[in-house]
């Protein structure tokens, strides 16, 4: 049998691309100057080297991370790069090191210069240069395009999020490749929404949940139908976790609405259980604890064919709804639980979602849902033993997790503790806040600032972003 490949071409000369060539210029565009940059690509603009450098709100070191992407093969010389912004060397090599530029003539030009997207930039580039002409066949920039050419902001119903994919050509079939590009995606945003917080591109997920969307009535194989439902629940479950992070309630139920529907149509039990979890835990949050307790008794229905790291993870729920409720003995009982499944986890069985709920995780959580019984006197140092754990034990990738422990640490050690000691535990979370796009890690400062308030305690003002 004649083996296929998928036929690529160069992202800049649209020539073809070897199949030993991994990047997306070919040999000669990779070597070739040119006098001006040329557009690139969607995963240039959304790969990880870039996000982190935009997220700097740093011209100078979007210049550098712009400059120095793998894709170019070697990076950029300063020289070249200057030309095209009509500086010189050393200016470019003083905006690449000193102190962020602010001028926003400037920073205008560059962007507009170097094609960056309008929905990446802390600052609004007029409308006569937002670069609205997109190559729709491909979905990462489809999905950019939608935000910045309509500026409609996320689905408000499941009806009208599946009616507005006429911002967007739907495709007349559907196969393996678009159902990667979907699994990719989520993947995207959500490694983003865990290292960043939800707030800074809410919107554009949303946009590109409605271009998911789309898939669904396009012609699609009996045989990928379950795995593309999969994807675009998948999806689904990460941008109403955005949603639900930055506080906007009503998006986050109609978009785990999606989720969950995609997830029993496709029976993939396991995604059903994590929109259930994620359910819940916006319902709790939302002050609806014993909905919360129904949604995680939902998810239990099959928890024969889940992993005990996901059996982990609803017990765990169900502690959180149990503090709320201030039920000591229900709480105790489903840490233990939770506990004793996580003990039998064995991370090579877990579907890739759940690769976040490690030991830095689970001792977060159950940290959060003890929380509520310790602020009043019960296992308050079970409680802070398991936050203290979370804090040192998470990551960069998961700072949001890492914020919202340390925070929540501070609170409990302000409330039941030393004051002075949880002064500089809330100076560090402050500090730590101001890094993030999230709502949920501001609800729980003004949590923070509230006992502090009591214990005669000032805390830092978070840096504004």
């Amino acid at each position: 049998m004649t083996r296929t490949t998928e036929e690529r071409r160069c992202a800049h000369c649209g020539g073809h691309l070897s199949r030993y060539n991994p990047g997306m210029w070919c040999g000669t565009c990779t070597t070739t100057p040119t006098d001006e940059p040329v557009e690139m690509p969607a995963q240039f603009w959304w790969s990880e080297h870039m996000l982190a450098a935009l997220s700097s709100w740093h011209m100078g070191r979007v210049i550098y991370a712009y400059r120095t992407h793998p894709v170019h093969g070697r990076p950029i010389p300063q020289e070249r790069l200057a030309n095209w912004l009509d500086l010189t060397q050393a200016q470019l090599s003083r905006i690449e090191k000193g102190p962020a530029p602010e001028h926003l003539t400037k920073l205008i030009r560059w962007a507009t210069i170097m094609r960056i997207p309008g929905e990446l930039l802390w600052f609004k580039l007029p409308v006569a240069s937002t670069l609205d002409e997109v190559n729709r066949n491909e979905f990462l920039r489809a999905a950019a395009a939608a935000v910045t050419a309509t500026a409609v902001a996320a689905p408000h119903g499941l009806q009208q999020l599946l009616n507005d994919t006429r911002l967007t050509e739907i495709p007349t079939r559907v196969g393996p490749v678009e159902i990667e590009q979907l699994r990719a995606a989520s993947s995207l945003f959500a490694g983003w929404d865990a290292r960043y917080g939800g707030g800074l591109v809410r919107d554009v997920v949303a946009a590109q949940l409605r271009v998911a969307t789309s898939y669904l009535r396009a012609g699609c194989a009996p045989r990928h139908r379950d795995e593309l439902y999969l994807a675009v629940g998948s999806l689904s479950h990460t941008a109403g976790f955005m949603a639900f992070d930055a506080c906007v309630h009503h998006d986050a139920t109609e978009m785990f609405s999606l989720a969950l529907k995609c997830a029993e149509e496709a029976d993939a039990w396991h995604l059903r259980a994590k929109v259930l979890s994620s359910m819940a835990r916006h319902t709790i949050w939302t002050g609806k604890p014993k909905e919360g307790l129904r949604l995680a008794d939902r998810a239990f229905l099959y928890s024969d064919r889940l992993t005990p790291t996901e059996r982990a993870m609803l017990y765990t729920t169900q502690a959180r709804a149990y503090g709320k409720l201030g039920d000591v003995e229900a709480v105790v009982a489903a840490v233990g639980r939770a506990d004793e499944q996580f003990g039998r986890a064995t991370p090579c069985e877990d579907p890739s979602w759940m690769a976040y709920y490690d030991a830095a995780q689970h001792a977060g959580d159950t940290g959060h849902a003890l929380f509520d019984i310790a602020v009043r006197g019960k296992f308050g140092g079970e409680a802070r033993k398991r936050l203290e754990t979370a804090v040192t034990g998470h990551t960069a990738s998961a700072e949001r997790s890492r914020t919202i422990s340390t925070i929540k640490l501070a609170s409990l050690t302000m409330k039941t503790a030393d004051p002075e000691e949880a002064a500089a535990i809330g100076a560090r979370a402050v500090a730590r806040a101001s890094t993030l796009k999230s709502m949920r890690a501001a609800e729980d400062l003004h949590e923070l600032r509230s006992f502090a308030r009591r214990a005669g305690v000032n805390l830092p003002q978070a840096a504004n972003r």
